[in-house]
């Protein structure tokens, strides 16, 4: 599958998989007909807390709102829970800047349960 043009690669990916706890059963793909990555997910299975993290979640911008980031976040989750996660989680970046995003979330079940605060400290 070929990627558009992006930071992310072949040697970034590879550091990826060799992170605990990936698994490559765990990480959903959808390509486009030319074969172009249209949209991607990791999940990460937490099987101590039985908990399902979904980071990174993307689409790519030429695919988008075609309903593939639904699809993929719904087969995900039926994967995950099939692994063991009882519980799902997914981090939405920027939520308020990118209202896209968290409506598909939304969409498929999630719920929000926090807002990151950032904090900042001035060193002197």
């Amino acid at each position: 599958m070929r990627s558009p043009a992006s930071r992310f690669n072949e040697a970034a990916f590879e550091r990826v998989r060799r992170t605990w706890p990936y698994r490559g059963d765990l990480h959903v793909l959808i390509a486009a007909p030319d074969d172009t990555l249209a949209a991607t997910a990791i999940i990460w299975l937490d099987e101590t807390t039985r908990t399902a993290e979904f980071e990174p979640v993307g689409t790519h911008r030429d695919f988008r709102r075609r309903g593939l980031g639904t699809a993929l976040q719904l087969h995900g989750m039926r994967l995950a829970k099939a692994a063991g996660a009882t519980r799902m989680l997914v981090a939405c970046r920027g939520a308020p800047a990118d209202p896209a995003a968290r409506y598909m979330y939304y969409g498929v079940g999630f719920r929000p349960i926090s807002r990151d605060l950032p904090q900042v400290k001035v060193v002197r």
